[in-house]
């Protein structure tokens, strides 16, 4: 049974913008979204998960003491709740004091092999935020990322989807490149030299561009 304020979201009686306002000033509200993420109206979870994960970004130790839920959240069989939990936990990352991300770290990257590629670039582009949130995950971090080359071609995931998983490898790399250490620098770079003759267009700029700073 949904609260007046969930049936208000799914109604479209109340934005999404709205409510993460009402949010931010009450936090006894919290757990109504995360009541929400479950329910059977598709307007009410993923509206739900929409406001959590804009709030994560904003205020992220205001969602912090659920972040066991988030991680919950992975395993579930929509995929757009597991790509905004993949995107809430990243937010998270620089406050966990705990370091909860830590002890999923394995089941956070084990999403690259996944076989859509929205999963797999999701965890690609939000690992930016983590290595700046946790710099001692840097090299784990870097190794992960090379290598999105190997993964498997799927019906939802072609060679062209790849090659765009692996410009937003480019950008990731861009972010905390600077924090890797020598030895995988060298092999960050020759992943992106590989990239100079793709058959994509902004694959190439993008490869450029990193070898113009960094090379």
């Amino acid at each position: 049974m949904e609260t007046d304020l969930l049936q208000k979201l799914g109604s479209k009686a109340i934005t999404k913008e709205k409510l993460l306002q009402k949010v931010e000033q009450n936090l006894d509200l919290l757990p109504e979204l995360l009541q929400g993420i479950f329910s059977l109206k598709a307007a009410i979870r993923y509206g739900c998960a929409k406001v959590l994960m804009d709030l994560s970004e904003k205020s992220p130790e205001k969602l912090y003491p659920y972040m066991e839920n988030f991680i919950e959240l992975l395993d579930s069989k929509h995929r757009i709740l597991t790509w905004n939990a993949m995107a809430i936990i990243a937010n998270l990352a620089k406050v966990d004091k705990n370091r909860r991300f830590d002890a999923i770290f394995d089941k956070y990257y084990n999403f690259l092999n996944d076989e859509y590629m929205v999963t797999v670039a999701n965890v690609v582009r939000n690992s930016a935020k983590i290595a700046l949130a946790k710099p001692y995950l840097v090299q784990k971090i870097a190794t992960e990322l090379l290598r999105v080359n190997d993964i498997s071609v799927t019906p939802h995931l072609t060679e062209e989807c790849k090659r765009v998983i692996t410009e937003h490898a480019i950008k990731s790399f861009d972010v905390f490149f600077e924090r890797i250490e020598a030895k995988a620098r060298v092999q960050v770079l020759s992943f992106v030299r590989q990239l100079l003759d793709s058959k994509r267009t902004s694959l190439r700029k993008e490869a450029q561009s990193f070898l113009k700073k960094w090379d």
